[in-house]
């Protein structure tokens, strides 16, 4: 399928939003405080090109997603840029793989994302949080949904709620709207949040330990192990099974499935391929 977008030079157009790799670890943050890291329409392109970056360039292998600042990881769209001619445009004309491009999962980034969560996530916000590999967050993080406060359906991030926690929970948070906010304690006891930290300052130094960990491995094993995994929360479980064997007899092809047992016997470091498309030798 053809992909289209509004050409973002990542080094001078971010309005809103930080991005940066390092050491194979690509950063996106939320930088919007003044507005509780909001998201706003000129965000969309923004993010849409930020996770193809991270979904192509061999330089990165792992990726953090968080927020600036203490109080809000996103307060949800900002209802004050967003008008009616943008939602007929956006929401009602399109089909929703043509329309929706805020996080990882709906821009098919298959690899491993962790998202840290520093504050209050409102509707939208929720995108990042449920379309995440690895969630963790701070003490103080909450999380609510307002869509049917202000006249709208929690339908695409609610859908995403409802596969990560029980049927109850995803729907007391989708129908009592502003009236619950889920606290950090409770989102980890019911499987939304991973793993939880004592603060805010305390969000990138456990991601990136999990980061730097990740990058050990082959990623081309993780990015099909991925999928697989994803699949399964998508599929049936004797389609899952199928499309997990697939994806496990495509990577016998891949340089990483012979140089992992050869590492491993030769008591070394692996040399994997970053390259999703090389094949070995005779192949």
């Amino acid at each position: 399928m053809a992909r289209h977008w509004t050409k973002i030079d990542l080094k001078k157009d971010l309005d809103g939003v930080t991005y940066e790799v390092r050491d194979h670890i690509a950063y996106v943050t939320l930088d919007r405080r003044e507005r509780g890291n909001a998201l706003a329409p000129p965000m969309a392109p923004m993010l849409r090109a930020i996770w193809s970056d991270v979904r192509d360039n061999p330089d990165v292998r792992v990726a953090i997603v968080t927020a600036a600042g203490e109080r809000h990881f996103c307060t949800g769209a900002d209802v004050g840029e967003f008008d009616g001619d943008d939602a007929e445009e956006v929401l009602i004309n399109r089909p929703v793989e043509q329309a929706v491009h805020w996080s990882p999962y709906q821009n098919r980034v298959m690899k491993p994302v962790i998202c840290a969560v520093n504050g209050l996530v409102v509707g939208a916000g929720l995108h990042l949080v449920v379309d995440s590999d690895i969630v963790i967050a701070s003490e103080n993080a909450a999380f609510t949904d307002t869509h049917v406060n202000v006249g709208m359906v929690g339908a695409l991030e609610n859908a995403g709620l409802a596969k990560r926690m029980p049927l109850g929970s995803a729907l007391r948070m989708t129908l009592m709207g502003r009236a619950y906010r889920m606290p950090a304690q409770r989102a980890y006891q019911l499987g939304l949040v991973d793993e939880l930290v004592a603060t805010p300052s305390d969000l990138l130094p456990a991601a990136r330990e999990m980061a730097v960990a990740m990058l050990k491995n082959s990623p081309q094993a993780m990015a099909l192990s991925k999928e697989a995994v994803w699949g399964a929360a998508e599929l049936g479980y004797r389609d899952a099974l199928e499309k997990g064997w697939a994806l496990l007899r495509l990577h016998w092809a891949h340089p990483d499935f012979v140089e992992g047992p050869r590492a491993f016997g030769e008591k070394r470091e692996p040399r994997w391929n970053p390259d999703p498309n090389a094949r070995n030798e005779g192949e």
